[in-house]
């Protein structure tokens, strides 16, 4: 692909990204009537001028619970990411700059947060929560989980990272001058990790996002009545065929298309990186 067809494709993502986002913080406004709001004199009805998407079962407006839905997952998944990514420049990036047994250290809780299934631990605990646990509670909960174990990828190359410009020159400099070392970490070790923690925090939204939406299919993601991508798309269970019910994979369609878009971009980032 040449390098003006991938600017191009770039900015439709951002585009895109940019566009999803907007509409989702406008569900106050564009589905002023909630995503809880039963319909029930048209339970499971098909797209109407009212109902731009149907209903589901028990008469809940589909448009608006793909628009909070989408509004969820956007703004926590960044968080999420933020959070590893923190996690991330602390353990590897401190751990690899004191060297020694501090680096040890870090590389052994890395190894050890590694050998855990993440997924079924977050299944472990999603499954022990109560089952009239606040939906409130249930997203935060899943999105902590989610940024607590995400980070260890990225401590091992920041690890590594640190420990060679633990031994730079200009480091050595400083701390000839007499900075201290903690001012010397934050000012001068850290921003020359920022390659990898821009990297760390893009590929982490994309990958939380499709972990919450695989929890949410299995019916241990965001609690009821709020909705997320992932209990939006366990209505896609008792599909028959494609066409009986296609207003259905709208949120389908824009997991995909978001994920996409943040792969492109993160695409840009590594090139900016390298």
């Amino acid at each position: 692909m040449s390098l003006g067809r991938s600017n191009f494709w770039r900015s439709v993502a951002c585009v895109v990204l940019l566009l999803v986002v907007g509409v989702s913080l406008a569900a106050n406004w564009l589905a002023p009537a909630g995503y809880a709001r039963q319909y029930r004199e048209a339970a499971g009805a098909a797209p109407t001028h009212e109902h731009w998407l149907g209903t589901d079962e028990i008469g809940r407006d589909r448009f608006a619970r793909v628009l909070y839905g989408t509004r969820i997952s956007l703004l926590l998944a960044p968080a999420a990411a933020l959070l590893s990514t923190l996690l991330a420049a602390i353990v590897g990036g401190l751990g690899g700059y004191l060297g020694g047994r501090w680096a040890r250290g870090a590389m052994a809780m890395t190894d050890l947060f590694l050998s855990l299934p993440w997924l079924f631990l977050l299944i472990t605990v999603r499954a022990l929560m109560p089952l009239n646990v606040s939906p409130l509670t249930s997203v935060l909960v899943t999105f902590l989980m989610l940024g607590l174990l995400g980070w260890t990828s990225a401590a091992r190359v920041l690890c590594a990272t640190a420990g060679s410009l633990r031994k730079s020159d200009f480091v050595r400099q400083a701390r000839a001058a007499g900075v201290p070392n903690a001012r010397l970490f934050w000012i001068h070790v850290l921003p020359n990790l920022k390659p990898v923690l821009y990297a760390q925090f893009w590929i982490s939204i994309p990958a939380f996002i499709l972990s919450e939406a695989n929890l949410g299919i299995l019916g241990l993601g965001v609690a009821e009545p709020m909705p997320s991508w992932g209990s939006l798309l366990k209505e896609l269970e008792g599909l028959v065929s494609v066409g009986e019910e296609p207003w259905k994979f709208v949120p389908l369609i824009l997991l995909v298309l978001v994920v996409t878009s943040f792969e492109l971009v993160l695409s840009k980032q590594e090139e900016v990186a390298a």
